[in-house]
Formats: C-alpha cells, structure tokens, sequence
C-alpha cells in the first residue's frame, strides 16, 4: 500500500511539474521574441509628427531592446517649424533625410520614410523597427513589417490612432519617457503622477486585462511569471505601460491595485495570484 501511495504522489509531482513546463512555454510563445542587446534596429522618425525635443528619452528607451545601427528622421527641413531638428540630428548622430512636399495636400515624407522602410527591410539585417510617429498613415507599414517576422516598436503622442498602436508589437506613449540631459524642452514637463489606488480599482479595462492574463498564464495553484503576464497583455494591448499609469514597473503597478498577490517566484524574479492575500 505504501508503494501504491508512493508512486501516486510521484505521478502528481510529475503531472505538477508537466503542468509548470507547459504553462511556461505558453508564456514564452505569448511572450513573442525576446530582445537582445545586439539585436540591430533601424530607427525611422517621422519629423513632422514628433518633436526633436523627446528624441533623446526616445534613443534611451531604444537601448533596452537593442542597437540602433540606422537612425534618420524625415522632413521638408526648408519648413522653419522643423528648425528643432537640425541640432537635434548632429548630436544624436541622426541622417536628416529631405524630402520637399512637391504637391499641396500629400505628404511626401510619409511615402519617403515607407519606401525605405521597406528597403532595410529586404536587406534581412534587422531584428527590429522603431517607428516614431503619431501618424494613421503607418499602420499598414508596421503590419507588413511584422509579416517578415521583424518586431516593430511604435513611439508617439497621446493622439496616436489606435489602429496604428495596434499594429506594432509594442507602442510607446512619449510622455511617459523620462527626458534626458539633452531634451532642453521636455526637461521642464512635470513627471507624469502616480494615479492612486482608489482610481487603479475603478479602471475596468486594467483589472480585465490583468486578471484574465494571469489567469491564462497561470499554474495549478494560481500562480503566474509577472513578466509573463505582462506579455500576455501586450500581446492584446501593445501600448499597455506601467508608467501609462505613473508606475516605473509592473510590479508596483500590480501591488498599488491591492487586489492582487504578489510574491517572490521560487525559481526567480516575481510571480503573481489573482486575489489579495
């Protein structure tokens, strides 16, 4: 009997264990690739949608997902609303590309800026996009990008369409970058405050999506890889961001609500439960 009982509680260890490894790689898929920092981008900036003033909080977040070997920004730089951008490109070693808007009406930029996109595309050098602009007119860029299997990172203002969001892997709101030494004008912008507890309970979309995330990601006993389940919510939500919310990480985020566990994850880093404790 004691040998029945034995082999019963190997098999639920082993079925335990079974479990955690299928969760895990679930995760992963969801989580998409993973970025490295000698993975080669090419960073395209649309000049007249975003202001030289954040490109440096812009090229600093870059770093987290890789090097940016191509780096030009796109204008009609005869416009004296672009002057920003001519100090702006020398010191972050930015290619100035001109581009006269021949007719009234179309923007030349945008098509400028697409055809060498798809250019560096062809070339199969680069692991990553970042495309910085609040302009619609990139969506369907951002999606063929993706269909060769490239990441795209979005970057632009609160106004950005959400198709075009939508269509990148990951989409950056510019407020919520930290301004760096150089970015003069965005220095002097307040950072952005902590939205409260209180208010964070009554956001309906951001508990949904949390809880539904750990839920999918989620072990036998509840419990789910915090970085996972923030991949999971991107993957539905790419302009979903802690710091959306005035939270440098996910896990601040996440303890604010007070409607969740978090703890230390046995096997590293932090795991989350849906329920306080």
């Amino acid at each position: 009997m004691r040998e029945v009982g034995r082999r019963n509680v190997d098999r639920k260890q082993l079925r335990s264990a079974t479990e955690r490894s299928i969760h895990g790689l679930v995760a992963a898929c969801h989580a998409g690739r993973v970025p490295h920092s000698n993975d080669l981008l090419a960073v395209l900036i649309d000049a007249d949608n975003v202001s030289s003033a954040r490109i440096g909080a812009v090229l600093a977040e870059i770093t987290k997902y890789g090097t940016a070997s191509v780096k030009r920004v796109y204008g009609d730089w005869t416009k004296p609303n672009l002057r920003g951008w001519k100090d702006a490109a020398s010191e972050h070693v930015i290619q100035p590309m001109q581009q006269f808007d021949n007719t009234i009406g179309k923007n030349a930029t945008d098509s400028a800026l697409i055809i060498d996109a798809m250019d560096l595309l062809y070339t199969r050098r680069f692991q990553g996009f970042c495309i910085v602009s609040s302009d619609s007119d990139f969506t369907r860029l951002a999606s063929r990008i993706r269909e060769d299997g490239v990441t795209v990172y979005g970057f632009g203002e609160r106004k950005t369409p959400e198709a075009f969001r939508n269509a990148c892997d990951r989409f950056t709101y510019l407020d919520v970058l930290e301004p760096t030494d150089t970015d003069v004008a965005a220095s002097a912008a307040p950072t952005k405050a902590r939205v409260p507890s209180v208010q964070l309970r009554g956001d309906t979309k951001l508990l949904s999506n949390l809880r539904a995330s750990v839920a999918a990601a989620s072990d036998e006993e509840g419990w789910a890889n915090l970085s996972a389940v923030g991949s999971l919510v991107r993957m539905k939500h790419p302009d979903f961001d802690s710091r959306n919310w005035g939270y440098a990480k996910l896990s601040d985020l996440v303890r604010e609500i007070g409607l969740f566990t978090v703890a230390a994850n046995p096997a590293g880093g932090l795991r989350v439960k849906n329920g306080a404790k």
